[in-house]
Parts: structure tokens; sequence; C-alpha cells
């Protein structure tokens, strides 16, 4: 896969981090321009000339070893090499787009860490979402040798310490696994909505194409389209409940909010986030490291994959109904079993995380460094806990999945269904 600073995508990260696909460089051109203009430049630069944060207007020379070794502080279990793959790669493809004034005899290094899975001793706790500088200075003291690590090393001047650690890489690895992820069961959930409408012999009419023109979300109409096309059926009741009734309008949202979010995350992985920016034969000291415009799409993303998971735990309500299915209470094989009835219990045990990882992060913030930084995005827990919906996401439609086979196949005797589970779970994770 070939980097080129630009065209870099969630489902490439994904690809990367767990797909094993190797790392190839383009032009680094833009990087040896920035580095350049970095060589040659005079008057105060942040973190060159001077200290960092409330150290801002502190004259140093030459402290830039110095503060890796002081901000490679983290706390907690390691992150899974996984994650640090796509850190490594996130970062890689940002100094390719130049801007860094980093040395870019670097970049062909870090394509090799990639290649050869190389994983940094990065711990879970350190950022705040205005830049992984713990994750990036454990990575740079992995590459200088002063940690331990499987990967390749080089020799990081100190005028290169700065402009490595200045990103949000760990964070945007996270919030683009999670992306990914999380917009491919969305995906797949449509096919098991459509074996529950046929479950309950629910109504395609509010799917008709006239219901989406008169309103025309896009997300509703695209999902209204590939779900119309699956179902042929009769329509039974004059109106069904909302998880079949509003579906297109629920879960079609939490579709079109992946794909904002899965965008906005793109942005950042093609853009220069560094502070200062060498640009135009000087260093442009910026914000462009914080990272509110992802922190703020990660939170609408999780209260949307809530919320699509709640319609699904609704139909799966409905097929526990003889009144919708014409089957026994809770598709039991005889009057009085218990059938799937702890189905339920399941779905909403899931349910209950995915409401608790949907509460907002970007209403918080934080006041550090003696006052001079004075706000966070915490974009870094919004990308965690986005990745953390994951697994109950996808408990709940494979929930949804095992109830509507239940429901259009035989009544079967009363019986753990963990089998059933895992098998549908693996089927919705082939979908990444």
């Amino acid at each position: 896969m070939e980097f080129t600073g630009s065209g870099l995508t969630c489902a490439r990260v994904h690809t990367i981090a767990y797909g094993g696909a190797e790392v190839t460089l383009g032009s680094l051109d833009a990087a040896w321009r920035s580095y350049e203009i970095a060589q040659e430049l005079t008057g105060p630069v942040y973190g060159q000339t001077t200290g960092v944060g409330a150290n801002k207007a502190v004259d140093v020379a030459g402290g830039g070893l110095d503060l890796l070794r002081s901000h490679a502080t983290g706390a907690g279990p390691l992150v899974a090499p996984e994650r640090t793959r796509a850190m490594l790669a996130v970062r890689l493809n940002q100094l390719l787009a130049g801007g860094s004034g980093i040395d870019p005899r670097l970049l062909p290094v870090l394509a090799e860490a990639i290649n050869a899975g190389a994983a940094p001793p990065v711990r879970t706790y350190g950022a705040i979402g205005t830049g992984d500088l713990t994750a990036l200075s454990v990575t740079a003291l992995c590459l200088l040798g002063e940690l331990a690590w499987d990967g390749p090393r080089f020799p990081l001047a100190s005028s290169d310490a700065l402009p490595f650690i200045s990103s949000g890489a760990a964070t945007l690895a996270d919030a683009a696994l999670a992306c990914h992820r999380l917009a491919a069961l969305l995906d797949a959930a449509v096919e098991v909505a459509a074996r529950s409408f046929q479950a309950v012999n629910a109504s395609a009419e509010p799917l008709a194409l006239a219901v989406q023109r008169a309103r025309r979300q896009p997300g509703q109409a695209a999902t209204a389209a590939r779900l119309r096309d699956m179902l042929a059926t009769e329509p039974v009741r004059i109106q069904d409940p909302y998880g079949f009734r509003a579906f297109a309008q629920v879960h079609g949202t939490a579709v079109a909010v992946a794909s904002h979010a899965s965008r906005t995350v793109e942005i950042d992985l093609d853009s220069a986030t560094e502070n200062p920016l060498v640009a135009d034969d000087l260093a442009w000291h910026n914000g462009n490291f914080h990272a509110a415009a992802v922190a703020h799409a990660l939170d609408g993303l999780r209260t949307a994959v809530a919320t699509a998971a709640q319609l699904s735990t609704a139909r799966l309500a409905a097929m526990m109904d003889p009144a919708l299915t014409g089957r026994l209470p809770f598709l039991a094989a005889e009057p009085g079993g218990n059938g799937a009835l702890i189905l339920e219990y399941v779905a909403q045990d899931a349910l209950a995380e995915l409401r608790h990882l949907a509460a907002p992060v970007s209403v918080g913030t934080a006041v550090i460094s003696r006052g001079t930084e004075d706000h966070a995005s915490f974009a870094t827990q919004a990308a965690r806990l986005a990745l953390r919906c994951v697994e109950p996401l996808e408990v709940v439609f494979a929930v949804e999945s095992v109830a509507a086979s239940l429901a259009l196949g035989e009544p079967g005797p009363d019986r753990p269904l963990d089998a059933e589970l895992d098998a549908a779970r693996e089927r919705l994770r082939a979908a990444f």
C-alpha cells in the first residue's frame, strides 16, 4: 500500500492494523521541502529555541531529547499492537504531507517498523485530545534505542523531537479503526433487519420511494432502498411498531453519522497538524493539534449507534410477541416454554453498555501547564469509547439475527444459544 501523504482512509488504516498490509513510500518531496525550510528558520521557534507549554518564553538550546524523556510517561495497560501499528501508519502519512520540518530520512524507517509489525510499548492513559505526546514520545525513545522494542532505530536529532510528537496520531488511529468497524456493523445490520421484517411479516410500505422523496434525508433514503430491495412481504397490519416502521429513519441516521465521522477523521489522517507548521518559509504557530472536530464527530457516532441498537432490541421484542409472529411466546416449541427469552437479557445488557459509552466527552475541558493550555477536546477518550462500542453493538445485532433465524425456522427445544450467537457474531465480523 503506497503512502503519499493523502488518500489515507479509515478502511486502509484498518487493513494495515489487522490485515498486515505492507507500506511503501511515494514521493518525499513535501517532507524534504519543510525540512529544508526548518534548517533556515531564524527567530524564536516554539519547541526549538524555546521550551514548551508554560515554558514557551524560556530560551532553550538543544533540549528536544529531554522533551521526549519528560513526556514519555503513561499509565495503564499496554495498547494492543494492532492499534500502535495503526498509529505509526497515521503518523507516517501525516509526515509525508509535509509541514513538520522533521528529517525525512526517518520516514523509510517508520515504514520499516510498520512492515515489521513493531509495537512501541504505549500505555493507555496519557492524552486529552490535544496531541498524543506520551504515545509518540515513547515511540521516539524506541527509535533512539532508549526504550526496548522490536523495531528499527533512528538517530533523531534534538530538532526532530517536537516535530515528531506534535500529532494526534494515536487518537486518529483509534478513531479510524472504530469508524471502520462501526460503519461495517451498521451496514451488515440491514440484512439482519430484513430477516426480522420477514419474521413478523412487517410492511415494506414505510420504505417506499414516495416516502423517501417526501423527506430527502440521504442516510434514510439509502438505507430504505437497500432494505426495500431485500423484501417481498405483503403487509398484514396498517402500521407496524417503530422498530420496523422507523427503521430507515433511525438506522439510516446512524449510517449517515458514521459516514460523517469517517470523513472527519480522514481529513485529519491527511493533514499536517504540526505546531509550529513549517510552510512558506516560516514557522506558523497554531492550534491544528486540537481535535475538537474529531471529538464531536465521535460523540455523535456513539450516540447514533446506541440508538440504532435500541431499535434492534425493539425488533427483538417484537419477535417474542405471538401477536406479531403467529408463534408461541418467546418462539418456544411448547406452551409455557422459555424459548429465546434469554436473548432479551443479553441484548439489553449490551445495550446498557452502549448507552453508557454514548455519554459525550467533548463538553469536558482541562486547564493545565499553568493555564497556558486552557482547553482540551478529549478526542482521545471519544475514540477509545468508540472502539469499545464495537463489541456490544455486534452482540445486539447478533442477538437480533439469532432471533430472526429462530422465528423463520422450526421451533426447537429449550437450549443454550451460545453457539448460535457466536456464529452470528462471526458472520457480522466478516464485514470488517
